[in-house]
């Protein structure tokens, strides 16, 4: 028996194979969960082809978490597939990379800021709860994030959105923990995921890895990640929320 056995399990945010949510819900199948997978627009065809490759194969619904209306009628679309929820992987972010990454950070306008700040923060608020009808007496709500405590290279306003993020699953964790609702992140190293590929001069993150993180890093490698978001969606973590847990390799705990 899988530690996600019996569980309901929305993974949001799915374009290809190596994507993080993927292989998150790879392993969440395997591990006994029934999985709904989302994305919207022009990608949900890629989703759709990379998802015959899962058995089974899950139900793919459109969702665009900058729209009210997608948002409005999450519920009752889960329930098409089933009848409560038990955990939601939040895998979404997004950044203008011409105006917003790259070292733009000086000149970026605030609606290219804002849409950051909406998809790539607000939306763990907002997802989870058009998600929360369908939660029982216990919930797990799992956003991956990319160490926001520091700047880094490149990364400018997602950076900014990222630790909007990390304090949003905080006060997801306050307000929501008195109904059984856990909210924690996984900040992950560098992974060589579409979105990474968006990011000008993103490169630099695998050499700062390859030359401090003590386990060592495998960019291409998403299952150390995946095997953390899935064993937080699990029942193995009953007391914790708020929580930001590190699968870099540990180069979080090095110093300069």
């Amino acid at each position: 028996m899988g530690i996600l056995e019996g569980k309901n399990i929305l993974v949001a945010g799915v374009t290809m194979n190596t994507s993080i949510g993927y292989r998150v819900a790879e392993l969440a199948q395997a591990e006994g969960a029934t999985v709904i997978v989302s994305n919207f627009g022009r990608a949900m065809s890629l989703t759709a082809r990379v998802l015959k490759r899962l058995d089974p194969m899950p139900p793919l619904i459109e969702l665009d978490v900058s729209n009210d209306e997608h948002l409005a009628t999450l519920a009752d679309r889960l329930r098409e597939h089933v009848d409560h929820l038990d955990g939601v992987v939040h895998s979404i972010a997004f950044a203008n990379p011409e105006t917003a990454l790259g070292g733009a950070f000086l000149t970026t306008g605030f609606g290219d800021v804002g849409t950051s700040l909406q998809v790539s923060a607000y939306s763990l608020v907002s997802l989870t709860m058009a998600c929360k009808p369908l939660f029982g007496d216990t919930a797990s709500v799992v956003g991956l994030t990319f160490d926001a405590r520091y700047s880094w290279p490149a990364y400018d306003w997602m950076g900014v959105s990222k630790a909007a993020l990390e304090s949003a699953s905080r006060y997801l964790a306050r307000y929501l923990g008195p109904e059984g609702v856990r909210s924690n992140l996984v900040a992950a190293g560098p992974l060589e995921t579409i979105a990474k590929k968006a990011i000008p001069g993103a490169e630099s993150f695998n050499d700062i890895w390859s030359e401090r993180a003590p386990l060592g890093w495998d960019p291409r490698d998403t299952t150390p990640t995946a095997k953390a978001v899935v064993a937080l969606l699990s029942d193995w973590f009953p007391a914790t929320t708020g929580e930001m847990l590190h699968v870099d390799g540990g180069l979080h705990s090095t110093g300069a």
